[in-house]
């Protein structure tokens, strides 16, 4: 899966002009080959169609998930992390459900899943903000591991935008684009962040492209 801007448009004349590249090897270029199921999704004006494309090199097919969407869920991002940061300042899963008028079971799952891996998650940000930003701010721990993490989010964005302004390749760079962007959608799923990079004193960032720049 590889995550692309929100306009097909633009999705569709980047793979023309060979300049999506291929997540499975370092030198593989994606074309188009069709699309994947549409989906209706909560919060979208109209079902989304992902594209997919396919590796001239290794053969591998991808999905090309916009954006403003997370891997295997059926809800906008911007709403799952408007959920996210109400949760943080203190709102309870059933006003957020009532809220959004989405299931409470639904809400709980994302808040369960963001809360097993909070610290990975927050130092994933943070080693983006270190390593993009100049001069970065760091925030301080204010005692709630989501408010810190959600804080870390902010971080980097700030650090990305402060150093390449506010629109990226996937367009503007919000905290949500952020999260969902770096984490090549997988921010409620399963393995993500990689062990390989989720602790120790230096994360590494992703490649800019991950980030849209």
């Amino acid at each position: 899966m590889v995550t692309v801007e929100r306009d097909p448009r633009h999705v569709e004349s980047r793979l023309l002009a060979g300049k999506i590249g291929c997540p499975s090897c370092p030198d593989g270029i994606l074309t188009g080959w069709g699309y994947a199921r549409r989906r209706a999704i909560i919060g979208a004006a109209a079902p989304i169609r992902p594209r997919r494309g396919r590796c001239r090199a290794c053969r591998a097919t991808h999905v090309l998930l916009p954006v403003t969407l997370l891997l295997r869920r059926a809800y906008l991002a911007d709403l799952i992390w408007q959920a996210l940061t109400a949760n943080a300042h203190g709102v309870g899963h059933r006003t957020i459900a009532d809220r959004h008028q989405v299931p409470a079971s639904t809400v709980r799952g994302w808040l369960r899943r963001i809360s097993c891996r909070l610290e990975p998650v927050r130092t994933w940000f943070l080693g983006i903000a270190v390593r993009v930003g100049v001069d970065p701010v760091i925030p301080k721990a204010t005692g709630s591991p989501l408010a810190d993490t959600l804080a870390a989010v902010a971080a980097a964005t700030a650090a990305t935008t402060g150093r390449f302004g506010s629109e990226g390749m996937l367009g503007p760079l919000t905290a949500a684009a952020m999260a969902t962007a770096s984490s090549a959608g997988r921010l409620l799923s399963p393995g993500w962040p990689p062990a390989s990079v989720a602790v120790g004193a230096t994360p590494v960032a992703p490649a800019a492209g991950a980030l849209g720049l």
